[in-house]
């Protein structure tokens, strides 16, 4: 809908080297929790001292950007004008202080060394005014103690059902006036639809009755409750009404096997949306109004074959489209939906221009692009094509905008580094999210702005991090009240959570490769087993925040790694790029040299580690027992890929139109054979030795069934006992609150058996 969040991230398929002068010994005996290592003694300067505490207190150890962004946070203003200079006493005491965030009033340097005094950081030194390199070791070895905390036992084991189970109510939004609010919340064992009017004691309703699927989501379309659900898994996405009090449920769009999305609310239009929908052909979606009350269908665009993609304009009428073979792509415009579509924009390979929205007069168009650059920038054309840059950020790509309608502007712009960043563009808002900010008391990183009325006085906001699940707030400008909705998951105390650390490091051939590892809460980060979790995709990325599975495996005692390989998105074309055709190869690597870093730092056992991961995930799981089949202690391929022949021949008919992507990216069956089973599972079992935990849905249309009974079955032909669960009521990743339960509990079964001797 055109008031919402629009993403400019790639959509989710399968989900120069930085100079640092610390040497791998510095850093392992830094990283010591008593240490023997005999240092010569040398003065160290203020730079010196900075890198070595970056690499010693974070895990920042291959970005220089990030590294510089937390120097810029320990050193303020005109503090340390000389870095060269050698580091004093009290200005570590300073650095360290604000490192370990133990920063209260102090003003002076004087107070800062009475602090770090008190915390025992100089605790074994000299009192000779500045710091030799043996006199660092020691100290960031006290700071490491200060910083840990741990006695090593743990916290209590948290049952699998508390992380699993529904959280409660989730995915709050406001109706166009802001008098109703609606959310999913659990009922039967599946989530539904409730409305709650507001500023009312009336009990919530429920208006949606499933109990064979959750629910997708559901919007609003004026004062009529739209919701999305599909079959089983098959993820055919059908769109239904509801009435208010839920006893009348109408399909909408009751065509087996078709799957429908939504294009554009029509405002102003009664009783009428924009969907599109792979009715007439599976392999294409055409335009079509749809009647919310009836349920009827009228014809608006024909797709040709080769649209990815249709915008409309702000009268609602579809006057933009995206043409592309897959690899190269041309964005379409007509003045009318009378005209014919004339080329407006051409890209070629690895370029991407997605159209967002029109501009309120329809003379300019907003959209995201590469187009002749590395990063994804917001852009605005006008109906010439003369692009002027609206947004940009030189280390990473743009992931959102929130484009207000009304003000005909965008508000906000989001990136992600290690965290979510924001951008604005409209001095009100800022201040209006400011204020919500400091009432909430959080880090930008932390807010989400979710919903708001049709005049952007009412809002839904939401509090998440890598502690909390999320919880809901309503707020209303014009009274300046603040109301507590929900809270996720409310029996989960953030207090015993794991928190989630931003890292990065370099791979075997010089990439910045960046991700985050989660440490089991109250331990000390040594010698700990080790879970290494690749995200799906690939072309997609983890982000830091809450993470159900990831908090499950670290409240077992697990270090959770994730790495954001090559080929993940949000870091440029040219960090993409650099993951085609290397599936099982240096996308796999990235993978690998993450583990072995994690067991130079001294935090995981060699001999202690795992990997599991979903889709590209549990592709790369088997690709990581056959490749490396000695690092493994423990695999669980999860919806994974086994042998890429079969997954090209079994890609769901609409994404017919970006197979050339897939021959581009992970290589053509034919002209690539040789590549392709050498990358495919399947064709090296005979080297897999570590134990394995395959699960699988059966209605799965993007990895199908075969390509898990194929590895079971071989492996099992050589007499190899493989853990097997299916699912016959999922698809791409169990959903039924039951099924997911199940899963969790059989896999931490099964990683402790092999993970835990």
């Amino acid at each position: 809908m055109n008031k919402r969040f629009l993403t400019a991230s790639l959509a989710v398929i399968l989900t120069a080297s930085a100079v640092i002068p610390v040497s791998m010994q510095e850093v392992r005996a830094a990283n010591e929790t008593s240490s023997q290592v005999e240092v010569k003694e040398e003065q160290l300067s203020a730079k010196e001292f900075l890198d070595l505490a970056v690499t010693s207190l974070t895990f920042q150890h291959g970005s220089v950007t990030m590294r510089q962004q937390i120097i810029d946070q320990w050193v303020k203003g005109e503090e340390l004008k000389d870095l060269s200079a050698n580091i004093k006493r009290d200005e570590a005491a300073r650095i360290l202080v604000r490192a370990l965030d133990k920063e209260e009033k102090e003003t002076t340097l004087a107070e800062y060394q009475e602090k770090a005094n008190k915390l025992g950081l100089f605790n074994g030194l000299s009192n000779s005014e500045t710091i030799s390199k043996q006199d660092a070791v020691k100290i960031l070895n006290n700071a490491k103690k200060v910083q840990n905390g741990v006695n090593n036992e743990g916290v209590k084991e948290i049952s699998v059902e508390d992380f699993m189970k529904n959280p409660g109510s989730f995915g709050h939004s406001l109706s166009p006036d802001g008098n109703y609010i609606t959310y999913s919340a659990e009922w039967e064992n599946r989530s539904n639809v409730f409305v709650k009017k507001m500023n009312d004691d009336s009990e919530p309703v429920r208006v949606s009755s499933s109990t064979d699927r959750d629910i997708a989501g559901s919007f609003w379309k004026d004062d009529n409750l739209l919701y999305v659900k599909d079959k089983g898994g098959d993820e055919n996405f059908h769109i239904y009404s509801t009435s208010f009090n839920g006893n009348e449920e109408k399909d909408l769009t009751p065509y087996p096997n078709v799957t429908v999305g939504l294009l554009n609310g029509l405002k102003g239009v009664k009783d009428e949306i924009l969907i599109m929908m792979n009715k007439e052909d599976a392999k294409v979606f055409d335009v079509y109004k749809l009647n919310v009350k009836t349920g009827k269908t009228t014809h608006v665009a024909k797709n040709p074959g080769n649209i990815i993609s249709w915008l409309a304009d702000r009268d609602g009428n579809v006057r933009m489209a995206v043409a592309s073979d897959g690899v190269e792509g041309t964005v379409l415009y007509r003045d009318s939906e009378k005209d014919e579509f004339k080329p407006f924009i051409e890209f070629e390979a690895g370029e991407q221009v997605m159209p967002l929205t029109f501009s309120k007069d329809n003379k300019h168009i907003y959209a995201t692009s590469n187009k002749g650059r590395d990063k994804v920038e917001v852009v605005k054309y006008d109906l010439e094509g003369k692009e002027e840059v609206v947004m940009s950020n030189p280390e990473v790509d743009v992931t959102g905008v929130l484009y207000s309608a009304d003000k005909d502007k965008l508000l906000y712009g989001t990136y992600v580094t290690d965290k979510v960043h924001y951008q604005f563009f409209d001095e009100d808002f800022e201040k209006l999210f400011r204020k919500i900010q400091n009432k909430l008391g959080v880090p930008e990183s932390e807010l989400g702005i979710n919903d708001y009325n049709k005049d952007m006085t009412k809002f839904i906001v939401s509090v998440a991090s890598d502690t909390v699940y999320g919880k809901y707030y309503y707020y209303d400008s014009t009274t300046d009240e603040l109301t507590e909705l929900a809270t996720l998951s409310p029996w989960l105390n953030p207090e015993e959570l794991a928190e989630m650390h931003p890292i990065s490091y370099k791979s075997r051939d010089g990439l910045t490769i960046n991700g985050y590892l989660t440490l089991p809460k109250n331990k000390e980060a040594k010698n700990l087993p080790l879970i290494v979790n690749p995200h799906g995709g690939p072309w997609f990325r983890d982000m830091w925040g809450f993470n159900p599975e990831v908090q499950l495996l670290a409240n077992r005692g697990y270090a959770v790694l994730q790495v954001n390989f090559r080929s993940s998105t949000g870091y440029g074309k040219e960090f993409l790029e650099a993951g085609n055709k290397q599936w099982g190869l240096k996308i796999q690597d990235d993978i690998t040299d993450g583990v072995q870093w994690a067991i130079d730092q001294g935090i995981a056992d060699p001999e202690r580690i795992g990997i599991y991961g979903a889709s590209f995930g549990g592709y790369a799981t088997l690709a990581g027992i056959t490749t490396t089949p000695d690092l493994y202690a423990a695999a669980v391929d999860y919806v994974g890929v086994s042998n890429i022949f079969t997954l090209l021949n079994t890609i769901p008919p609409y994404w017919e139109t970006v197979r050339n992507m897939w021959y581009e990216r992970v290589g053509h069956p034919e002209k690539d054979k040789e590549l392709l089973t050498a990358a495919s599972p399947i064709f090296h079992v005979d080297k897999i030795k570590t134990p394995l935990f395959v699960a699988q849905g059966a209605n799965d249309p993007r990895v199908n069934k075969a390509e898990s009974d194929q590895i079971v079955e071989a492996l099992r032909a050589r007499g190899v006992d493989v853990e097997y669960m299916l699912k016959d009521n999922e698809g791409h990743g169990f959903q039924n609150e039951e099924n997911k339960i199940e899963f969790y509990n059989a896999m931490l079964k099964f990683l402790d058996s092999h993970l835990k001797k």
